[in-house]
């Protein structure tokens, strides 16, 4: 274990701003050190590295380390060096690393049966389907009817577009204009990439489908004016993640609901990211009273890194799909089924979500004493639960190096953003630690 951070103050750097030096003990303390250098990893990892580059497509950009083994908020390289994880495999590992029922359930159900195709039905894709209805009604999601299990994120976006084509041409064939938002991210397929405004996304890849129009995110009357008779689909996160932790304005996505019914249009909410448990309630979109949607997606945390999505509907969409109108290979099979089970039934339980408020809390008051020091650095700490973005004053890239090296990982977001999405699970003590890390990480940030 790494050297608590609750320096005495006789030990702080003297390049520390006052404003740290001079809180008590009980405060936060930066760790200045670089304790997890990347150019200090062995050779033999940089070997393996070197050789499984020749063999993969080059979509990321990843430093020279392995990661081997996980446990809770903490992950491990091939060196064994401790890393505080602030990201949760980009918030999908909610129960955090090697949860030990979700290991248990996944040998229990490898020895049974991992796959048998949607020919026939399992004992626990049902089951699932079940749970997420029941349990959405339960926390006031009157509207939840039926459940479509896939294997992603984007897959449930694609999906839910589908369905909202459908609806459209209930009413005339040119009914199939999708609205989407600046900043948003719904996936990298093409018609989920085609709802995702980001020329760097879309451009290399261009013509994308064709029917979405973008709109500016929290703009009422721009969007207002952007649905129409000819528009078959919205799709919004109530809080977007990637685009730099931003939350809807309640008048907002109430205007859009009104608008959706007053032109027959189905609003969807992708709370891939913001959704079970993330923000502090079931759904994301419990935040605003009284707006539902008509379709609702889902997928990151709900196995717990087993891959796996889904797409939720209200009754009239559900419906609408008949035999044949959709259909997956791998999606809702008993092995990542029998995982979303136990890991639905423990996330929306009401003491875990309070316990998702309270860290939240305590970490983005942290997170606030870390800003107080470095006004210049940091503009803004935003979000809700354990959904957080620290807004830079400039580009943050390299300051997610600098937070590696003090074995803190991070990982961006739009709008010059730092996500801090850590698992659900994380202690207090783990989240002081991971802010002390973060705090060395931008004292050296400001410097250049």
């Amino acid at each position: 274990m790494y050297r608590s951070t609750l320096l005495s103050l006789k030990n702080i750097n003297k390049s520390i701003p006052a404003q740290l030096v001079r809180y008590s003990s009980t405060k936060i303390q930066p760790v200045v050190k670089i304790t997890h250098p990347d150019n200090q990893v062995p050779q033999s990892t940089l070997d393996k590295v070197n050789e499984f580059n020749k063999y993969t497509v080059t979509t990321y950009a990843r430093p020279n380390i392995v990661l081997t083994h996980g446990k809770g908020c903490h992950i491990y390289d091939s060196s064994n060096r401790d890393y505080l994880d602030f990201t949760a495999g980009i918030a999908v590992v909610a129960l955090g690393h090697a949860d030990p029922e979700v290991a248990q359930v996944l040998f229990d159900q490898a020895n049974k049966l991992v796959h048998g195709s949607n020919l026939y039905h399992n004992e626990h894709a049902g089951a699932l389907t079940k749970s997420l209805v029941e349990k959405t009604r339960a926390s006031g999601g009157q509207w939840a009817s039926k459940v479509f299990l896939s294997n992603s994120g984007t897959e449930a976006n694609e999906g839910a577009l589908k369905f909202a084509r459908k609806w459209g041409k209930q009413f005339s064939e040119d009914k199939t204009e999708i609205v989407c938002f600046t900043n948003a991210f719904h996936g990298r397929s093409m018609g989920a990439l085609s709802a995702t405004y980001n020329p760097k996304y879309q451009l290399p890849f261009a013509p994308l489908v064709p029917g979405f129009v973008t709109s500016p995110f929290n703009d009422v009357q721009k969007t207002l004016e952007s649905i129409t008779d000819k528009t078959c689909g919205v799709i919004i996160e109530p809080i977007q993640g990637e685009g730099g932790v931003h939350p809807a304005n309640a008048e907002f996505l109430k205007a859009i609901r009104q608008r959706c019914d007053e032109t027959n249009t189905l609003l969807i909410f992708d709370e891939i990211q913001c959704g079970l448990g993330r923000t502090g309630k079931m759904w994301g979109h419990q935040h605003f009273d009284n707006i539902v949607p008509d379709i609702l997606t889902m997928a990151k945390p709900l196995a717990n890194g087993v891959p796996i999505g889904a797409i939720m509907t209200s009754e009239k969409v559900g419906d609408l799909i008949k035999l044949g109108d959709h259909g997956t290979t791998f999606g809702g099979n008993p092995l990542a089924a029998a995982v979303a089970l136990n890991v639905v039934d423990r996330i929306t339980k009401p003491e875990f979500i309070e316990n998702v408020n309270k860290s939240g809390e305590k970490l983005r008051a942290y997170l606030k004493q870390v800003q107080e020091a470095y006004p210049d650095t940091i503009k803004e700490v935003r979000g809700k639960g354990l959904l957080i973005g620290v807004e830079m004053t400039k580009d943050p890239s390299p300051f997610v190096k600098m937070a590696r090296e003090r074995g803190l990982l991070v990982v961006t977001a739009g709008c010059n953003t730092v996500r801090v999405i850590p698992p659900l699970i994380i202690s207090d003590e783990d989240a002081r630690e991971g802010v002390a890390r973060f705090a060395g990480a931008v004292d050296q940030f400001s410097k250049e």
